[in-house]
């Protein structure tokens, strides 16, 4: 058989992408945040390929991964059709240069009679349509496959109730440390690879049609709080791989073998606590960890649907209610305190894999909030009964 090369042995390094907003993560570049509140910033600049993508292009790399990591673990998980969307965009680019070589209107009619599938590049009705649906679909699932499967991971690794007594017994007879673990690497590996797939995509629907559709769908993204690097399961996720303080979760897993997901590291001593996803040596997002309320490091964080973390007790001040009555008890019109969005109380999250991480992490803080808390609750249950008290009296 022939000795056929599958991938060229030399690739130009593609431009820069340009800089563009993701909410909840500050820039690595040491650059000043785009947002004082939250810690939003923007991803960085300059984003070089790892080592073994210098030789392979993102698509060969993302089928690679399909192959080896997604239908043998992530069989039921949706993912993003990199190569079908390329087509659609390849159409595009095949209108443009039937316009570009034209030079009179004979040539270009004869052009799109020979393929009546290409997009007209002007309008673009027909790539919109079936690239932005199929992407927002997929993105939607992909959203909602991976909060599914960290919701489920998470719950096993700090259940509650009798299902922590079963947990411990369960224990006696088998460690699934090691293997919860590794699907969490596992779906660390899902998230970042299908969000890279999304940046590439986009970027390159804006160099084929010279728009700014796909930085205005990253933005719609993020309103629908369907940015995956913008969800809270990411930053729970995070913390548990600390949590789980493992050393074969270091070890090389699946195709990777630690190449595009490097690691989680948090860093409370700094000035600004904040915890680091490294996708590979130059590729770096930070979280800040400090509530854009109490201007302190969180404590027992909440994330609302929003996607901004704060204390429970900052998130009930800001909703006007209680602290024991709980964050999701805010009345609908409550809206967050950074980006003033409704609605988000009622599908906020506890953090519990991170609120674990700041407690080991920094246990005198921990303890000296936890006084705070529990003082602030007395005296604010102290005032509810009073007040019903005095309600029952007719005073």
């Amino acid at each position: 058989p022939k000795n056929t090369q599958l991938f060229p042995s030399k690739q130009t390094r593609r431009p820069p992408p340009p800089l563009f907003p993701w909410p909840g993560i500050v820039e690595s570049s040491g650059h000043p945040p785009g947002n004082p509140h939250g810690g939003l910033g923007s991803c960085p600049a300059a984003l070089d390929p790892p080592v073994h993508a210098a030789k392979m292009k993102f698509g060969a790399i993302y089928e690679e991964y399909l192959r080896a990591e997604q239908h043998k673990y992530l069989a039921k998980c949706s993912h993003v059709e990199y190569k079908r969307l390329k087509k659609v965009l390849k159409k595009c680019r095949v209108g443009r240069s039937f316009q570009e070589e034209g030079t009179n209107g004979n040539k270009q009619q004869q052009g799109n009679t020979e393929s009546s599938d290409v997009c007209e590049c002007n309008s673009c009705a027909l790539c919109d349509q079936m690239f932005f649906t199929e992407l927002n679909k997929e993105a939607s699932e992909i959203a909602g496959c991976f909060s599914s499967r960290v919701q489920r991971l998470l719950h096993l690794h700090v259940p509650s109730g009798l299902q922590r007594y079963i947990w411990r017994v369960r224990q006696c007879f088998t460690d699934d440390q090691q293997l919860m673990a590794q699907e969490g690497r596992m779906l660390l590996n899902y998230v970042t690879m299908n969000a890279i797939a999304i940046r590439k995509i986009l970027k390159k629907y804006d160099k084929i049609h010279g728009s700014v559709s796909g930085r205005d769908f990253k933005s719609k993204m993020q309103t629908e709080h369907i940015e995956l690097l913008q969800s809270p399961w990411l930053i729970e996720l995070g913390a548990f791989h600390l949590n789980c303080n493992d050393s074969d979760a270091d070890e090389p897993v699946g195709f990777f073998k630690n190449e595009f997901f490097k690691n989680f590291s948090c860093d409370l001593t700094g000035a600004q606590p904040i915890l680091t996803m490294a996708i590979s040596d130059a590729m770096k997002y930070e979280y800040s960890l400090t509530c854009p309320i109490c201007l302190d490091t969180l404590f027992n964080p909440y994330a609302l649907s929003c996607g901004h973390l704060f204390c429970k007790a900052c998130a009930c001040s800001a909703a006007s209610v209680y602290i024991f009555q709980g964050v999701k008890s805010a009345p609908p019109e409550a809206k967050c305190p950074v980006c003033r969005a409704v609605g988000v109380f009622s599908r906020a999250v506890h953090m519990t894999e991170l609120d674990l991480l700041l407690k080991t992490r920094d246990k005198d803080y921990w303890r000296q909030r936890l006084r705070e808390e529990r003082t602030e609750m007395v005296k604010q249950s102290k005032e509810y009964w009073d007040s019903q008290a005095m309600l029952s009296m007719g005073i």
